[in-house]
């Protein structure tokens, strides 16, 4: 009896979690579908009717959507497929070898997490207009990896970690070189691991506002987030337009996230790191 009464306690604690998490997405939707003379209104309307597109009209009406769309996701897909690369190797490195500096590198990379980004802006600023790097896509690039490539380095190395390493050495035994073993044993086997930090990757990529705003300085160069904040201006601020806009720029992440949360979470679980 007490256990039943304790599941449904904590039944209920979980949909009241879940309601506050939610109803702020929810109610971003909602917002876009109304009628532009309702976003503002003093009644709540938890059900837009009649539904309008209005939102979304003037969302798009600009010419250079399509523009920052293909600036994200260039940037976005460029700093995961980079990071992967290097985080794959550095991962295996620091999970299954032993050198000079391995504890040192494993502390550097806890320590890097806790630095905030806004304090790193003015060096990486000064440090990308000595080579060239300002305005310039490689250089958000490159940015964006300072500030990834330690959270996945850090989470890849824990699913190697759970890797029985007698699957390699099986694997050698059978002829296969150390590099062979890794390509053939370990890459198939991190592929959930890898599924779930690229998409971690790709989320910190993708929402970054503050470097992409510094760094570019022509509207060519500019990506979503910078976009969102163009409907605000020093007259106005169309908020249903930046609602709409909300939308469009979470809704694919949203959509691939439920797509893959099953990948995604089996994934974690598997990386759990061992005391």
């Amino acid at each position: 009896m007490n256990s039943r009464r304790s599941r449904t306690w904590a039944s209920v604690a979980a949909m009241i979690v879940l309601v506050v998490m939610i109803f702020p997405v929810y109610w971003m939707f909602a917002t876009a579908f109304k009628a532009p003379g309702d976003v503002l209104s003093a009644t709540p309307q938890f059900f837009p009717w009649p539904i309008s597109l209005d939102n979304f009209t003037r969302a798009l009406g600009g010419d250079d959507f399509f523009v920052y769309l293909r600036n994200s996701l260039t940037v976005s897909l460029s700093t995961v497929v980079l990071a992967m690369v290097v985080a794959v190797g550095a991962a295996v490195a620091t999970a299954r070898f032993t050198f000079l500096g391995r504890k040192a590198l494993l502390v550097v990379l806890v320590a890097v997490q806790m630095i905030p980004g806004s304090a790193m802006i003015i060096p990486l600023y000064l440090m990308l207009r000595q080579i060239g790097g300002l305005d310039f896509m490689p250089g958000l690039v490159l940015t964006y990896l300072t500030f990834v490539l330690p959270f996945t380095v850090w989470n890849l190395r824990g699913f190697v970690v759970n890797l029985p390493i007698e699957l390699e050495e099986a694997a050698m035994i059978d002829g296969c070189s150390r590099f062979q073993a890794i390509v053939r044993v370990v890459l198939p086997l991190l592929a959930p691991g890898i599924v779930a930090t690229s998409i971690f990757a790709f989320i910190n990529a993708w929402d970054d506002y503050l470097f992409a705003y510094v760094l570019m300085r022509s509207q060519q160069n500019y990506t979503l987030p910078v976009w969102l904040v163009s409907f605000s201006t020093s007259n106005q601020i169309d908020y249903g337009a930046t609602i709409a806009a909300s939308v469009i720029f979470s809704l694919p992440v949203l959509v691939f996230f439920l797509l893959i949360q099953r990948k995604l979470v089996s994934g974690l679980t598997a990386g759990a790191v061992k005391g």
